[in-house]
């Protein structure tokens, strides 16, 4: 079953209460009956003798812009109409089949179904409010960070949790290694070498949290920071080994669940990453 957000559903309302008052300031212009009194083989509206048909066309554009808008709100609370011999049809979307011969509907009919229609989205509406009060938060790995969505996005399409992960993780490594021109040492090494203490050597430029040396924030910041890029590192490690291992792949796949969370932790360190300064070697500067 589809369900629709509050604020489309108030759009929708708002289209139909717009659709009833020029269909209304139309109406004015017109001569109403039903299919008694036009025996199922006249019109239900006529215009009404004396009236500018000049306004009377412009009324209808209007109204046929309208009805164009709250069309869909009638498809989505479920309120055409059975016409015998024709089939389903929308009464708002169909307004105009009132002045032609033999007509499908009433005035009547049109105004009924879109106060038909007004009742059901606001009670639509209570109940996609009620259920955003109390809904989980969604996760969209697209929202990740770009170095490591960029990796993971064609391999997560094709549900291959764990080589998204290990491309992830191995993207946000070349990116470093290639903004900090450290192509000359291994993997490990590189993170041991950019988040270790200590100032910058030639060559080895160093990534740390920005702040006063005496600042605690920063402190805990700068001696966490190696830890955790040791840790996924490991994990890095271990899933590149796993995946190009067949026979393990096959029997033991990531879930989606699974995939979503290592991504998480990857883009979590990303963005620590891009907060950091990049320092480098006063020697190496000149």
């Amino acid at each position: 079953m589809a369900t629709y957000s509050a604020d489309y559903l108030k759009r929708l309302w708002a289209a139909v209460e717009r659709f009833e008052e020029v269909f209304g300031r139309w109406m004015e212009t017109q001569e109403e009956s039903d299919h008694v009194q036009s025996r199922g083989l006249f019109p239900t509206v006529r215009p009404k003798d004396g009236q500018d048909r000049a306004v009377i066309r412009r009324l209808e554009l209007d109204v046929a812009e309208a009805a164009g808008a709250a069309a869909r709100a009638v498809t989505v609370a479920g309120a055409q109409i059975a016409v015998a011999g024709v089939g389903v049809l929308d009464p708002i979307e169909n307004w105009s089949l009132m002045s032609a011969p033999k007509a499908l509907f009433t005035p009547q009919e049109v105004r009924t179904t879109a106060a038909r229609v007004r009742g059901r989205l606001s009670m639509m509406i209570s109940e996609a409010e009620a259920a955003a009060e109390s809904a989980t938060p969604g996760f969209a790995p697209s929202e990740l960070h770009e170095v490591i969505w960029t990796a993971a996005a064609a391999h997560w399409t094709t549900h291959q949790y764990r080589v998204a992960v290990r491309e992830a993780s191995e993207a946000l490594t070349v990116h470093w290694k290639g903004r900090l021109g450290r192509n000359d040492v291994t993997d490990t090494s590189f993170w041991q070498q950019t988040l270790s203490a200590g100032d910058p050597e030639p060559g080895k430029p160093k990534l740390a949290w920005p702040g006063p040396a005496e600042d605690q924030t920063a402190k805990s910041m700068r001696g966490g920071l190696a830890p955790l890029a040791g840790a996924l590192n490991n994990l890095a490690t271990g899933l590149n080994l796993t995946v190009r291992n067949v026979a393990t792949h096959t029997r033991d796949e990531l879930t989606e669940q699974e995939g979503m969370e290592r991504l998480a932790a990857y883009s979590y360190f990303a963005r620590l990453l891009d907060q950091c300064e990049i320092r480098r070697s006063e020697e190496a500067g000149t």
